[in-house]
């Protein structure tokens, strides 16, 4: 007879870390009267909705809580998921599916009739930032952003792999098709060796932002050469050229911290705001 071990949450933590795969961590934070899962109860939950490690009950708390984690990995924000019964969420003044003061209501359907608060938290992967090239600026971006929190791919011929430090992953040439899809950002750092081959990767890679080093002049030209090659037109229109942003930079590392401010720019949108009014409201 064959014995299953069960799959150790923290080791299952640490496997999809490693892998890259973005999953959710259900925790029980409180009970009250009878439940099957007590505080303290843990459950990993994969982007594909299935419960792949620990436990947390069985069918009274589970569509709640798969709802609240696809929820979370969407938007990257935690939740705190209350399964109560009818009379419990009548007292509170909420229907199932409401939220109130930062908590989201459901009704428990099972004879128990107990309550589960449970948390539920998003662990996405690193921000991908692929550098394209080995110019000076790409070396210097693989530097300042693996400091910065990036996972730092590196693209480039494989003689030119030795120009740079620890990165995460390394590519030989441009050939950026089995990156796995993520957070990402990409920046053409080729500066005149091998521009055309690496921005028409670029463009065809999914990505949030593609930003190119070199002049305004430069940009133009290449984007009509790429136009004639079948590059997609509107991704061609929404490279960033020159990258970064204008601080008077001058030296390679000025560049490229030029260019990862404009990236975190861009990351942090809107999320300052976020911040802010969540403090107000507690003061």
């Amino acid at each position: 007879m064959t014995v299953h071990r069960p799959i150790d949450v923290l080791e299952e933590i640490r496997s999809l870390r490693a892998s890259g795969e973005p999953f959710a961590v259900a925790t029980v934070v409180r009970t009250i009267s009878l439940t099957a899962a007590k505080a303290g109860a843990k459950a990993l939950i994969r982007s594909d909705g299935t419960m792949s490690a620990g436990w947390i009950g069985g069918g009274c708390a589970r569509a709640a809580v798969l709802k609240a984690a696809r929820a979370a990995l969407g938007d990257g924000k935690p939740r705190l998921v209350s399964v109560q019964p009818g009379d419990a969420l009548q007292e509170h003044g909420v229907e199932p599916g409401e939220s109130k003061d930062g908590i989201e209501f459901a009704r428990n359907m099972c004879p128990s009739q107990g309550t589960m608060d449970v948390f539920v938290e998003p662990i996405l992967p690193k921000p991908e930032l692929v550098i394209c090239g080995a110019s000076p600026v790409a070396v210097a971006l693989a530097d300042l952003g693996g400091r910065l929190g990036f996972l730092v791919t590196v693209a480039a011929p494989a003689e030119d792999h030795s120009k740079f430090g620890e990165t995460d992953v390394t590519i030989t040439d441009y050939d950026l098709s089995k990156l796995i899809a993520t957070e990402r950002y990409i920046v053409v750092a080729t500066q005149g060796r091998g521009d055309e081959a690496a921005l028409m990767a670029a463009l065809s890679a999914p990505a949030r932002h593609v930003a190119f080093v070199g002049s305004h002049r430069k940009a133009a030209a290449l984007r009509a050469s790429l136009a004639t090659k079948g590059a997609d037109a509107e991704r061609l229109a929404a490279m960033h050229s020159p990258a970064g942003i204008d601080i008077g930079a001058v030296t390679p590392e000025e560049i490229a911290l030029s260019i990862l401010t404009e990236i975190v720019e861009l990351r942090r949108r809107g999320q300052r705001r976020s911040i802010s009014i969540l403090s107000s409201s507690k003061c």
